[in-house]
């Protein structure tokens, strides 16, 4: 579930559109508090952003440009001032699209599909990994669920990594082990059962009880 952020000042247009991505999949969320776009950006990391252009206290050229400072994510703006000096305007402060105000939901839908397909589902190597509600963020190692996040040790990170690449199957013990063995420290099946139980224990902690399951004698899976 890809996490969509709307930075526009019109709640009616906010909660509208809100609703039809959500019918889509998409998880979203709309600023309210206009001093704390950047903050709520931090908090959020979504994985695109509706930017209106005008918008209280600075405009949306501002709040793209600040981002950008610490972020690759896609910036879609959504504006009535379509002409051609704002869209320049916006693609050279770092802007994906320009989607000209009033539009039609199944455009903009289809749009943000297409983005995020070219920013992440075709990339290498993407820069995060969904399954079933959990995000796993390979650039900075870290595990999201809902509003919660974690951050992973080393060992945690490779196990994850593993069985989210295989999710819905089952991973034997023996290739998991051999991850944790890259940096040539032994590991035993003893060690791999500890890391395991840890790992799990800091997944409660975010809401995700039971999402690693044991298969006996086989492995682990994540469902």
């Amino acid at each position: 579930m890809y996490r969509v952020l709307i930075i526009e000042d019109d709640f009616v247009i906010a909660r509208s559109v809100q609703e039809h991505l959500s019918n889509w999949g998409f998880e979203v969320r709309y600023i309210e508090n206009f001093k704390e776009v950047l903050a709520e950006f931090t908090s959020y990391e979504p994985q695109l952003i509706l930017m209106d252009v005008t918008l209280p206290f600075f405009n949306g050229y501002h709040w793209c440009r600040e981002i950008r400072q610490i972020s690759s994510v896609p910036i879609v703006f959504v504006s009535s001032a379509g002409d051609n000096l704002n869209i320049v305007m916006a693609m050279n402060m770092g802007g994906d699209d320009f989607i000209v105000k009033p539009f039609d939901l199944n455009v903009l839908t289809a749009k943000i599909q297409a983005i995020i397909r070219r920013t992440y589902s075709f990339q290498g190597h993407a820069n995060i990994i969904e399954y079933n509600g959990a995000v796993l963020n390979l650039g900075n190692a870290t595990l999201s669920h809902e509003d919660k996040k974690i951050e992973l040790t080393k060992n945690d990170f490779r196990l994850l990594q593993v069985l989210f690449e295989s999710a819905g199957k089952v991973v034997s013990r023996d290739c998991l082990m051999t991850r944790l063995w890259e940096d040539e420290n032994f590991v035993d099946d003893n060690t791999l059962t500890v890391n395991i139980t840890r790992l799990r224990k800091k997944l409660e902690e975010i809401g995700l009880e039971d999402y690693i399951k044991t298969k006996k004698g086989i492995g682990y899976m994540i469902e």
